[in-house]
């Protein structure tokens, strides 16, 4: 996260198309170390991309991502067998959602 986040903060500042090294001043300013091989990943990564697209296309994802939260209001109004399919199917939708979740990670941990 320190890496994309230094990354961010360089082009917001204006400069299009950050630099391994210009990420490496931005944490060193700040005490922080960088790791070169995430760093190389992550330029590698973004080189030749629109940012603002690649946040586009993230928030596009998320936002098909289920909050659980209308499955379970609608559930007892169904009545009788209903209820158990549908929480039958939610947990099969649940366990396939995160498969796919581990493999969109980019080698990339929250707290790395």
């Amino acid at each position: 996260m320190r890496h994309i986040a230094a990354y961010l903060l360089l082009q917001i500042g204006g400069n299009a198309s950050p630099s391994a090294d210009d990420v490496k001043k931005v944490l060193s300013a700040v005490g922080i170390e960088a790791d070169d091989d995430r760093l190389d990943k992550l330029i590698s990564e973004l080189e030749d991309k629109d940012i603002n697209a690649l946040i586009a296309e993230g928030s596009a994802k998320l936002s098909s991502v289920p909050s659980g939260g209308a499955v379970a209001a609608a559930a007892p109004s169904a009545g009788g067998a209903a209820p158990a399919a549908a929480i039958e199917e939610e947990k099969k939708e649940e366990k396939k959602e995160e498969k796919e979740e581990s493999d969109d990670d980019m080698g990339f941990g929250l707290f790395d």
